[in-house]
């Protein structure tokens, strides 16, 4: 009967169960209305190429990129490892260690996966 019935919005449990027009969660004790729920949207970001990229992510630049704060610029072809996917500043989408650099936020617009 539990995998007819939507998880907790709360603690994502499997174990929820009605009473009457709720749900309840018996491991956080959270109470709903499933017709009140939001349903979560999943973002997808994609490189310059239109390939999903997903955390951990090889990826390299396509385009120079002047980094601000600093006189030296990304060069076309440099290698960054292990991408995060963050809700950045403006349109940066992607949080990553570039050697070199240093900790940057970057747009999925100027790289495309390894």
């Amino acid at each position: 009967m539990s995998d007819q019935l939507p998880p907790c919005p709360e603690c994502k449990s499997e174990f929820s169960y009605e009473m009457g027009e709720l749900l309840i969660c018996p491991e956080c004790a959270h109470e709903w209305n499933p017709t009140e729920v939001e349903i979560e949207t999943v973002r997808v970001i994609k490189d310059a190429s239109g390939n999903v990229l997903v955390d951990g992510d090889d990826v390299t630049i396509v385009k120079d990129m002047k980094v601000k704060g600093s006189s030296n610029t990304l060069k076309v072809g440099t290698k960054v490892r292990g991408i995060r996917l963050v809700d950045g500043p403006g349109d940066h989408d992607i949080e990553a260690k570039v050697d070199g650099f240093g900790p940057m936020n970057l747009k999925s617009s100027i790289v495309r996966k390894a």
